[in-house]
């Protein structure tokens, strides 16, 4: 359960895992909504507890919130006050205007961790073809968690996200990448100004592979980088 997939929508090839609802190309964002299991809210309450005496007392604890699922009152996390939230909704209306405006289309979304993390992955229309014939192509991705393990980031990468693994590997590239602390409101139109020196990092990796692709190595060479990286 590594992947820690709850629900998904995709388009296009099946994830490794084979979770979740194909769809075909072009849906509207209400589809992906329903379809990517994402048609619910993040609501909040008051943190109270139990004093143990003559009777039972509950008290609230002023500085703090627990975060809940619209839908089915699931817990999230407990939170300070001053969290903010991003929605499910506002994960994938994201890329309404990017979508509408052309060369982008959604490719995946979904909720991990029963609703903690929430992810939407669009192809950008970009791609390259090594030496070799292999296809590397350019998303767009918006991920976001409402217990604190995760800002709301948006970034360019190379990494087909599908699950919580392929999350990891795409949080972790740190170039291009965009990140708005739960402290502060996330604004889409500032994220999406500050994403235009993102292409340019794109731009630099495909530079980049592209040189690498285009070195040989000798069969002790492959075998020492194998060692290193599995040893």
């Amino acid at each position: 359960m590594s992947h820690l997939i709850e629900t998904m929508a995709y388009v296009g090839q099946v994830p490794w895992h084979g979770l979740g609802n194909p769809l075909s190309a072009q849906q509207p964002l209400d589809v992906w909504q329903r379809e990517a299991g994402m048609d619910w809210t993040i609501e909040h309450s008051d943190v109270l507890f139990e004093v143990a005496g003559g009777e039972s007392l509950l008290r609230p604890y002023p500085d703090s919130k627990v975060l809940y699922r619209s839908d089915t009152l699931a817990p999230l996390s407990v939170v300070s006050k001053r969290y903010k939230v991003v929605q499910p909704q506002d994960v994938l209306h994201f890329y309404n205007d990017l979508v509408s405006a052309g060369g982008f289309e959604l490719e995946t979304a979904g909720v991990l961790k029963g609703g903690r993390k929430l992810w939407a992955l669009a192809r950008t229309g970009q791609e390259t073809v090594l030496k070799g014939g292999d296809r590397v192509k350019a998303y767009l991705l918006l991920a976001t968690s409402c217990d604190g393990t995760l800002c709301t980031t948006a970034q360019f990468t190379s990494v087909r996200v599908v699950c919580n693994n392929t999350l990891q590997m795409a949080v972790g590239e740190r170039s291009g990448a965009v990140k708005v602390p739960h402290s502060t409101v996330f604004d889409p139109r500032q994220v999406k100004e500050a994403l235009g020196i993102g292409l340019s990092g794109w731009e630099a990796f495909i530079g980049q592979i592209k040189a690498l692709s285009r070195r040989p190595i000798s069969a002790d060479e492959a075998r020492l980088f194998f060692h290193d990286v599995l040893d």
